[in-house]
């Protein structure tokens, strides 16, 4: 009998997940295998970071669930090459499974790692299993990757059909995977530099009752109107494809959000400069402003905009910060205080649960006014208007930010109507060198 690893990533489910499908039914016995990546822990630098936490807790419900079936989770923490290598020589490896990533270092690394494999005569085989379309699936009627949404969307809807959403059944091969063994002991979360906690993360539950309402409830922080399953998505405890057919049933605006993440996933994909700067590099010739002391009363909660300070004190609190107050904080930082998207980026990448390289990146991107859009460096949010609109009872405001309406509360760091003129005119300068 051949040895087939299946490697999960960011795929921590045995149901409906492609690459172990075809790893189970590769007429082998599967090895199932994760490995805390020290590269990719390197970002992860906060001993109490919650997303660490939070796949180790998953990791183990994969365990109980492998060992109920008669096999087990091996758990390894280096370079995925070297284990990768360890691990051939120990089960004599024929093939290695797992499921594509589009970042751009990922692509780089499973690049590398099947030059490895190649040489040793070990298959390494990937597919589709975090998006429902992928890389060249959607394109323009010229064969280019789109990079405005709406048009995007039109033929995403357009093309979709039954077979992009039928599951995998990989839960119904599990008789697959290598039986009577058992894993080494795993690496502790301590000995990786990081501390177990009691937070309680959302489940993986689909609430219909908050989709059927999600249209109406999405804009309103106070209102417990969104799905909160950014952070499952994000790791691949639920898949795409039941949540695609469950939103394609009961509502098309949370279908649409979807959407967006496949496309924001595709640029990512198609232009990986992204990352680095701007995806309309002009943006980045703006004279930015690169005041500490404002980014960090920004990062603090302390800007005198309640709305603005709600949200990154939710999100300093939980790790997590309501859809729309993300655009209006991301809005606040690039157009009120002028603070290149970058700042901003980063630091909710180290703060969010659901934190998505290809989501965080076009998300900050569109609010900034550099990233996919036709028309956008005069999108300006008005934090007051937006409270007035979507807070207004101030309960959310009233919940983060208890001193608001008292002495202690802080003035205003920069005067909206100041802040918006000077926004229009620094883009403007940029725009009209960009057509002499």
């Amino acid at each position: 009998m051949k040895t087939a690893v299946f490697w999960f990533r960011r795929d921590l489910r045995i149901k409906d997940n492609a690459g172990l499908y075809h790893a189970l039914k590769s007429n082998g016995s599967v090895l199932p295998v994760f490995i805390f990546d020290t590269d990719i822990l390197k970002r992860f630098s906060d001993p109490l970071d919650k997303r660490v936490l939070f796949i180790y807790q998953r990791l183990l419900q994969l365990k109980a669930e492998l060992q109920e079936i008669g096999s087990d989770l091996f758990v390894y923490y280096g370079q995925p090459v070297k284990i990768l290598e360890s691990l051939i020589k120990e089960f004599k490896v024929a093939s290695v499974y797992c499921n594509h990533d589009y970042e751009p270092s990922a692509i780089q690394r499973d690049t590398e790692i099947r030059q490895v494999l190649d040489k040793k005569g070990i298959e390494f085989e990937s597919f589709k299993d975090h998006v429902i379309f992928e890389k060249y699936e959607i394109l323009t009627d010229a064969k280019k990757p789109y990079t405005v949404y709406t048009p995007y969307k039109n033929k995403w809807l357009k093309t979709l059909s039954p077979f992009y959403l039928k599951s995998y059944p990989s839960e119904k091969w599990t008789v697959s995977f290598l039986k009577k063994v058992k894993a080494p002991e795993w690496p502790s979360l301590e000995s990786m530099g990081y501390k177990s906690s009691n937070f309680s993360f959302p489940l993986t539950t689909i609430k219909k009752s908050i989709l059927k309402n999600y249209a109406n409830d999405r804009d309103f922080p106070a209102l417990n109107g969104t799905t909160l399953l950014g952070m499952h998505l994000r790791f691949g405890t639920v898949s795409i494809r039941q949540l695609a057919t469950v939103a394609k049933d009961v509502s098309a605006v949370w279908l649409s959000e979807l959407i967006w993440r496949d496309f924001f996933i595709q640029i990512l994909f198609h232009f990986p400069h992204v990352v680095t700067s701007s995806f309309r590099p002009i943006y980045d010739q703006i004279d930015w402003s690169t005041s500490e002391s404002d980014l960090q009363k920004w990062v603090d909660g302390r800007t005198g905009y309640p709305i603005v300070d709600a949200g990154m004190r939710e999100l300093n609190s939980t790790g997590h910060m309501h859809n729309r107050v993300r655009m209006i904080v991301a809005s606040f930082l690039t157009k009120h205080l002028l603070i290149h998207w970058s700042k901003g980026e980063k630091y909710f990448s180290e703060k969010l649960l659901d934190y998505d390289l290809a989501a965080n990146n076009g998300n900050w991107q569109w609010a900034a006014g550099s990233g996919c859009d036709a028309a956008p460096y005069f999108r300006i949010f008005n934090p007051y208007t937006q409270t007035e609109r979507f807070d207004p009872d101030l309960k959310y405001v009233k919940k983060w930010v208890p001193e608001f309406g008292t002495e202690k509360y802080t003035a205003p760091m920069v005067d909206h109507e100041f802040a918006r003129k000077r926004a229009l005119t620094e883009f403007q300068k940029v725009l009209r060198a960009e057509k002499k």
